[in-house]
């Protein structure tokens, strides 16, 4: 048995007597401390801006991100890792999900499993390489499992959890002061909130930093459905605005990729110079229209 001190941990003043509250009342005070998370969160984000620009240089090298986590949070970063790649275009192997008690953990709780410490430093230590960029997500900032894989000597270390105290030996540690639970211990709650949208905060930024983000529209989306299909078209319109058929023709001429298709239009070029430019300039638009201006 372990008794954990954490700020998670400790019993909300602002919510005794839950259950003697109407439904809406109920929901009213639910809702007032879901309130707190995003300015708990904006502290910590000189912190998370940190991260952001390391994750660039690793992804640039042909390195990866490795999310860490148990329960909640480590589903968090399944849930993260596993939408990256269909909105921004990008191998699966950039963002890697690795959750204690393996795949069935996502769908129902192996609670003893982030109590391995072994077992994390182990998954880290078989795909985690030199220069990688290892994110632990922990509510607490204690669980074993994530300690464990955080041990891992050569890379860069991340800690995202809601104890300020937190004293795992990181390279950076990002930690929200969420405060104690509306339900006490429940770190699904703000805990996971925080962690949810520091997580959408980070993975999105860096996309956008490597130019997978035009303005603010996700030109690298991987165009897998028809509502895909449809995004596509209404992306290139809505940047270059022209009308449909001349969006359309476009994306034709590029075989499919939105961001030639956009360069094209942009710059008045040819399909076969607007592929040219993004080849030169990493793939970014905004450095293709650069050198394709007189």
């Amino acid at each position: 048995m372990i008794r954990v001190t954490a700020p998670t941990e400790g019993r909300n003043p602002r919510t005794l007597d839950l259950d003697l509250l109407s439904t809406r009342d109920l929901l009213a005070t639910l809702n007032a401390e879901d309130a707190t998370v995003p300015g708990a969160v904006a502290g910590v984000l000189d912190a998370l801006a940190g991260v952001v620009d390391r994750a660039v240089a690793t992804l640039s090298a042909g390195g990866a991100v490795h999310y860490f986590g148990a329960g909640t949070s480590g589903r968090l970063g399944c849930l993260d890792a596993a939408e990256i790649p269909p909105t921004y275009g990008v191998p699966p192997t950039w963002f890697q999900a690795h959750l204690a008690g393996g795949p069935d953990a996502m769908w129902r709780a192996v609670e003893n499993a982030e109590d391995d410490y072994e077992a994390g430093a182990a998954e880290a230590r078989a795909s985690v390489r030199p220069g990688d960029v290892l994110i632990g997500i922990a509510a607490s900032g204690r669980t074993p499992y994530v300690l464990g894989a955080l041990s891992t000597p050569g890379c860069f270390t991340v800690l995202i959890c809601s104890n300020p105290a937190a004293t795992a030996r990181v390279d950076v540690l990002v930690a929200p002061d969420t405060g104690p639970e509306p339900v006490t211990g429940s770190t699904r709650m703000k805990a996971a909130t925080a962690q949810k949208l520091i997580l959408n905060a980070f993975s999105t930024a860096t996309m956008v930093r490597l130019g997978r983000v035009y303005s603010n529209l996700m030109v690298d989306v991987s165009a897998t459905n028809a509502k895909l299909r449809g995004r596509r078209l209404s992306l290139l319109m809505e940047a270059t605005g022209v009308a449909e058929p001349v969006a359309a023709a476009a994306l034709a001429d590029a075989d499919g990729e939105l961001k030639v298709a956009l360069v094209t239009l942009l710059a008045g070029v040819t399909t076969a110079q607007a592929r040219a430019a993004l080849l030169t300039s990493e793939d970014q638009v905004r450095k293709a229209l650069v050198l394709l201006t007189p």
